[in-house]
Parts: structure tokens; C-alpha cells; sequence
């Protein structure tokens, strides 16, 4: 059963910055099929503005290869609900992304931006905790 979820910035940002850490297996199994990826518009261009940040020093070769990778394997969806769950804004359009898409999970670094276990039946986990339910 491919699991259906929405990946936050920092999942991105950290699979770029450590190709052998966790959060770049997680992009591996959105690549490969295993995870079913799922983004929006506004995600897309969030990921691209924060890539490029010059905090992060990576090259535009390495920023195209990862977005191409993400287009390739994602599902586009264009939400149609605005929320306002989360206390940080930037982080509820990745649950109106999976809201949208019917995604069962939101994979997030930083939970505090998501005060909450779950919303609306889109459960929020780490990166480990995602590892985890993959494995099960």
C-alpha cells in the first residue's frame, strides 16, 4: 500500500543538505513510488525560495536535480480550502496540500509548528516516526 503524504520545507531543505540522512531516504521513497508525494503550487515555490537561500550554500545544479526530482514523483494538487490551523501561516498550506489530496500524512522536523498530533484525519509525524510507519 503506498502511503499518501505532504512533505514540509525542512524535510527538503534537510534531504539536499545530507544525501545519506533520513530525510533524503523519505524523498527516495516518494521517488521510488513507496510514498505517494504530494504538493501545491505555493509548497513548489516555497521549497525553490528556501533552497536557494544563501544560508544553505547549494549550487543550482543540485537545486534543479532536487525539484526535478520532486516534480517527477509528486502529485500536483491546487487546494481549495484556506486554513488557519497552524500558528506559524506558512505551515497550513501544506495541510490545505494534503487536505486537498486526501493525504493521511504531513512529515515534518518541526512539530511545534503543528501543535497538534492531527487534524482532520492528517496525521503529523517526524521524520523517524515516518520511518517507522513505513517499516511496519
Amino acid at each position: 500500500m503506498t502511503l499518501k503524504a505532504v512533505y514540509d520545507t525542512n524535510i527538503i531543505i534537510s534531504a539536499a543538505l545530507s544525501p545519506s540522512g533520513m530525510p533524503s531516504s523519505l524523498l527516495a521513497f516518494a521517488v521510488d513510488g513507496t510514498v505517494q508525494l504530494y504538493v501545491s503550487p505555493v509548497i513548489l515555490e516555497e521549497y525553490t525560495e528556501v533552497l536557494h537561500r544563501p544560508k544553505f550554500a547549494l549550487s543550482e545544479p543540485v537545486i534543479t536535480g532536487l525539484m526535478r526530482r520532486i516534480t517527477v514523483a509528486a502529485v500536483l494538487v491546487h487546494p481549495t480550502r484556506t486554513l488557519s490551523a497552524s500558528p506559524d501561516e506558512s505551515d497550513n498550506r501544506f495541510l490545505e496540500c494534503a487536505q486537498e489530496a486526501g493525504a493521511a500524512y504531513v512529515v515534518t522536523g518541526n512539530k511545534r509548528h503543528f501543535p497538534f498530533p492531527e487534524f482532520e484525519g492528517i496525521t503529523i509525524v517526524s521524520p523517524v516516526e515516518f520511518a517507522r510507519i513505513l517499516t511496519e
